[in-house]
């Protein structure tokens, strides 16, 4: 079949979780036996994320490829169980540095270079490779931002201009918006969003179906007032209320039957979907039969959304234990004093420590691990998480006193985490990182091992710094085992504690990897050993 698009735009107010009516719209899709694709076209003039502090934007979401992306990207491979690449996420930034190369170049053959038809067009080709390089049925995409934002208009007007030219019947436009409750008039209102419909139609734009984020049920009073005022048909008025968990959405969407809607616009007929266990996945989120309390120590706590994925990661597992993960969130800045670690550890049962940047913090996550190694609490270091276990273990047991990182202190007497031999000479910093999937070799017998249940495995990092081989024999002659290496044994890739049940660091991302109802490997194990704990 030729494939079809869909674009998701947003109105009213910003965050209403697009991306999740995007990927659990692909997940319907997927369950019907579609091939999706979906995009993240971001309207702010950064080529890509990677060099935005969490505090911006959230997560930086790595691919195998190497893109660092939004982290709305997390949530389609998650919903779709799919690995996504850099032709995925575009940036205003990006499409305007192309043009200007090209145009540096004379590719325009001196033509005045104008946002229409140039950045339009650069912008309709990233669209059509999606359908090129993957040959879906399906390409959904999402465009970031509020309907009314300057910077979001060539992205409309691109929009604009491929429907017309993908012709009848082969897209549809889909506008997600607010249905705000006022509890002194006990009142749902639907003029933001009528407002919001207005105003993508003056971009010659008009939805086909409206998805009406809402703290309450639409009554079908609103529901028809919405389909007249907003010119779709009243089944199309779809209802997104506030649900517990985000993987309640695609199960909401579909009790609405919002992929026949879908389907019907396009042309196409619907077919039965395979939702058999992500209802049980559901199932089992909304009936907990325990409650497991950990601790993620770090320093962007006060925003959630840079840590999204451990969080996903840690409940996928959680689920396979039908147990519900509370979080305690650490300020690892709080925890530079080994007493008040102690004090913050004293009510959890496991410990992650994620990724990271940068030497604020770092003394308060040497003291948590140190407590979670002495304590024998389950712990799972991510990235920074492992460079700061090997630092603790070589200061406490090795006895390399003020053992340090050279990113922290370039003249540290013992650097045993040191920059990357590749990463010393190169300038800048937006993706000049070791980005992407590489293999790493596990060592037979080790917990890592038994965890993946094979010796060669693939994940994906992000990083400057890495073990430095020099101190390798020493600390691990002291005890600590180097359970995971690249392929030619340069790069250390995990490390674990044998002495303890649940001791386990990894140099790369595996959060990245995890899926709701494929929890990734090394999360199972923690979980497991949190479980056990749990039992004792």
């Amino acid at each position: 079949m030729t494939t079809k698009y869909i674009f998701v735009t947003g109105g009213v107010v910003s965050s209403l979780g697009k991306g999740i009516v995007a990927a659990s719209l692909g997940k319907l899709l997927t369950a019907r036996g579609f091939s999706v694709v979906i995009q993240k076209f971001d309207p702010y003039i950064n080529v890509d994320p990677g060099t935005m502090s969490p505090f911006q934007h959230g997560e930086v979401f790595v691919t195998d490829d190497g893109a660092e992306t939004d982290l709305d990207l997390g949530h389609y491979e998650r919903f779709t169980d799919t690995n996504l690449g850099r032709i995925n996420n575009v940036t205003s930034g990006y499409i305007y540095q192309t043009v200007i190369k090209k145009e540096r170049k004379g590719e325009y053959l001196g033509a005045t270079v104008q946002t229409i038809p140039h950045i339009t067009n650069e912008i309709k080709s990233r669209m059509k490779k999606a359908a090129v390089q993957f040959k879906p049925d399906f390409v959904i995409i999402e465009v970031g931002g509020t309907i009314g934002d300057i910077e979001g208009l060539p992205f409309i007007e691109a929009i604009r201009q491929f429907r017309s030219e993908l012709g009848y019947g082969n897209s549809i436009s889909i506008h997600v918006t607010l249905v705000p409750y006022l509890p002194t008039s006990g009142e749902l209102k639907t003029k933001p969003s009528q407002h919001s419909v207005a105003v993508l139609r003056s971009y010659g734009i008009q939805p086909e179906i409206l998805v009406c984020r809402t703290s309450k049920p639409i009554p079908k009073k609103e529901k028809e007032k919405l389909a007249l005022f907003c010119s779709v048909p009243l089944e199309a008025v779809i209802e997104c209320k506030d649900l517990k968990s985000i993987y309640e959405v695609p199960l909401a969407l579909e009790a609405q039957e919002m992929a026949q809607v879908v389907l019907k616009r396009l042309q196409l007929l619907d077919k039965k979907p395979h939702l058999e266990s992500w209802i049980k996945l559901v199932e089992n989120i909304k009936n907990p039969k325990k409650t497991f309390k950990i601790a993620i120590a770090g320093k962007y706590t006060k925003l959630s959304d840079a840590y999204i994925s451990v969080v996903e990661s840690l409940k996928h597992a959680g689920y396979k234990h039908n147990a519900q993960i509370e979080i305690k969130w650490i300020n690892s800045e709080d925890c530079v004093d080994y007493a008040k670690a102690k004090e913050a550890l004293k009510d959890v049962e496991g410990l992650v420590v994620p990724g990271g940047f940068g030497i604020r913090g770092i003394e308060g996550k040497l003291n948590v691990i140190r407590y979670a190694r002495e304590k024998n609490m389950p712990f799972l270091g991510l990235c920074l998480g492992m460079q700061c276990a090997v630092i603790e273990y070589a200061r406490n047991v090795v006895g390399l006193k003020n053992a340090n990182s050279t990113e922290f202190d370039e003249g540290t007497q013992y650097p045993v985490i040191d920059i990357m031999l590749e990463q010393k000479h190169i300038e800048g910093l937006g993706g000049t990182m070791r980005l992407g999937k590489y293999e790493c070799r596990l060592k037979k017998g080790t917990k890592a091992h038994k965890a993946y249940g094979q010796d060669i495995i693939e994940e994906r990092h992000r990083h400057r710094y890495e073990v430095n081989n020099e101190y390798k024999q020493q600390i691990e002659d002291a005890g600590l085992v180097f359970s995971g290496v690249s392929p030619d044994g340069s790069l250390c890739e995990i490390v674990e504690y044998p002495k303890n049940d649940w001791f386990v660091a990894c140099q790369f991302h595996p959060e990245f990897k995890s899926r709701p109802e494929h929890a990734h490997p090394l999360f199972i194990g923690f979980m497991n050993a949190v479980n056990q704990k749990h039992k004792d």
